[in-house]
């Protein structure tokens, strides 16, 4: 249990650092911020390449964390506008 979360926390901040870089535009959310959004990251490119693809290859699945990022992309793109409008008001 303890080290699925480890895992999460890891594979989170770089899954989330990878979708900052490539975001569109400047996200300025901090580093707590983009760890969730990596991990949630994790999660949606985990279900979303089950869903269209098989789940299960031989060896490293670079596909699968290719959609993990994009979907970390995706959400910090999505957080930083929000967290963007909410400091402005």
């Amino acid at each position: 249990m303890v080290s699925t979360w480890l895992w999460a926390l890891v594979g989170g901040t770089v899954v989330g650092v990878l979708g900052k870089l490539l975001a569109p535009g400047r996200a300025r959310v901090p580093l707590w911020v983009t760890v969730l959004c990596g991990i949630g990251g994790m999660m949606a490119g985990d279900w979303l390449y089950d869903l269209f693809f098989r789940p299960s290859t031989p060896g490293v699945d670079w596909w699968r964390h290719g959609w993990q990022v994009a979907a970390a992309a995706v959400i910090v793109t999505v957080v930083a506008a929000v967290l963007g409008r909410l400091r402005r008001t």
